[in-house]
């Protein structure tokens, strides 16, 4: 009798600076998928018994040794993404910080909390609390590929939630390194697992039976794992980009603004979800912000020696989107001062300054994610306001003005922003983070990230009985009576 042995099919990850593999990962099938969520499904009665002092317990373990470790994690994320590894460090930090806030504020977040009850059931006592789900499923991305899915990993894990985690193909190694550190600080149940594979594995997790997944990519993806969840009505979580704006009022310190627009969009070779795309500057300070910002973008340069300031641009398939986005601007009247069609190699994109470019080009409008800025002159911040607001996309956004930074910043049609900073919120644990329009739907970090993986329970308890009682066949017309005159006591007044 032969025994016939299945062939995993595998895939490499490679380095995109070098196309060197660095390492080996299974296609999981449909069948690996939901034997996964099965585990999780067993695994996670187990993780919310230990309650959110004993899940606490266990996260600070993990996190000490993200940080014991951090230079080794920051190289597997340079490897894998070729950013530079003090930018992979960035990644690291956050995490670290991440990690601990939700250790320390799950309970006070999602723990039993009294409610008043109001006049009419003055005789019920009621509370609310915050359940686990049970299993979550999270889709990661590979521009940011540990800060951005631990956004919901940590968070649904604080919440009592087991996890499973399908990382991009581009960066599967970064989901191995986590899972493997966490099985070292949780050892007894496969409460976080990874799964590998291109986009067919992540449609399976979203037919596995998940109690949620929280998806992190483009809008075009996000509607494909919308459409597969609708299937069985697992609800979703969506954070798929953007195309942020800067707004530079008249006021503003324009060094740090050039730096923040520098930064903001060249920084991880420009493939930042909430990087700075379009900059709007008031006209009394345009030339000069300008030229603050050529001289600063001159003095970046991508590369993989020390010396470089930005990596490579990870998914090969975006250079020709880059290329296509400047070549629009140039041939429909805009002008590189900085870069340019030849700015875009065969592995790298040097940074690219556009100027007159018009509103209705592609660079404008749709998210290039490369290390490109567009700079447009507005006579005030009201049409600053109007042109950055008539977007689909409504993420993250940067507003420097002394006087009126956080009127700005309010009237900005995005999920956050930043005054006189540029992507500070991200480094808040504390604060929300997420989209609207075409940039998605939900929220990760802070209490809106914690409650995201949870179910609201709510919970009355009868401390006395009352003769007014309306939840039963025997009340009388009297009672009816007292109550409807009580209401119009209550609520009838004439204002």
């Amino acid at each position: 009798m032969t025994t016939v042995e299945h062939k995993v099919e595998t895939f490499d990850s490679l380095n995109p600076a070098t196309d060197e593999v660095v390492g080996t990962y299974p296609v999981h099938t449909e069948k690996d998928v939901a034997d996964a969520v099965a585990r999780a499904r067993n695994a996670s009665a187990w993780w919310q018994s230990l309650g959110f002092a004993g899940r606490a317990e266990r996260l600070q373990r993990w996190k000490g040794i993200i940080t014991r470790r951090g230079q080794q994690l920051a190289d597997v994320i340079h490897q894998e993404t070729g950013k530079p590894h003090p930018d992979a460090m960035i990644e690291v930090v956050l995490a670290i910080d991440h990690t601990n806030w939700v250790a320390k504020n799950a309970k006070k977040v999602l723990g039993p909390k009294r409610r008043p009850a109001g006049l009419l059931m003055a005789n019920q006592s009621a509370s609310v609390e915050y359940q686990p789900l049970g299993v979550i499923g999270v889709i990661g991305p590979w521009n940011y590929p540990l800060f951005t899915p631990m956004g919901s990993i940590v968070y649904a894990l604080a919440a009592g939630n087991a996890v499973v985690f399908k990382p991009s193909e581009y960066t599967p190694g970064v989901g191995k390194w986590l899972v493997d550190s966490f099985a070292e600080a949780v050892p007894e149940h496969p409460v976080f697992q990874l799964i590998t594979g291109y986009g067919a594995t992540g449609a399976a997790l979203c037919r596995a039976g998940v109690d949620k997944i929280g998806f992190t990519g483009s809008a075009a993806t996000g509607r494909k794992i919308m459409a597969a969840c609708a299937e069985t009505l697992t609800p979703v979580l969506i954070e798929a980009g953007g195309k942020d704006a800067l707004l530079v009022d008249e006021d503003a310190d324009i060094d740090a603004a050039a730096d923040a627009a520098v930064w903001g969009g060249m920084s991880n070779a420009g493939q930042t979800c909430v990087g700075v795309e379009r900059v709007y500057v008031h006209e009394k300070i345009y030339d000069a912000f300008v030229a603050a910002t050529v001289e600063k973008a001159r003095g970046v340069r991508a590369g993989s020696d020390a010396d470089a300031k930005i990596g490579p641009i990870t998914m090969p398939a975006q250079l020709e989107i880059i290329r296509k986005h400047i070549a629009d601007a140039i041939e429909r009247g805009g002008k590189a001062l900085v870069g340019g069609v030849d700015a875009v190699g065969d592995r790298y994109v040097q940074p690219t300054v556009l100027v007159d470019v018009p509103e209705d080009s592609v660079a404008v409008r749709d998210e290039t994610f490369g290390p490109t800025l567009t700079i447009a002159k507005v006579k005030d911040m009201d049409e600053a306001l109007v042109k950055a607001n008539d977007s689909r996309y409504g993420l993250g956004s940067t507003v420097f003005a002394k006087r009126r930074g956080m009127e700005l910043a309010r009237r900005l049609r995005s999920g956050m922003t930043a005054v006189n900073a540029v992507i500070a919120f991200a480094g808040v644990p504390s604060l929300p983070f997420g989209g609207v329009g075409d940039s998605g739907f939900g929220r990760i970090h802070g209490a809106d990230g914690l409650k995201e993986f949870t179910r609201a329970k709510s919970i009355t308890r009868q401390r006395f009985s009352t003769p007014l009682t309306v939840t039963t066949f025997a009340r009388t017309e009297k009672v009816d009576a007292t109550v409807a005159k009580l209401m119009t006591l209550l609520h009838g007044k004439r204002r």
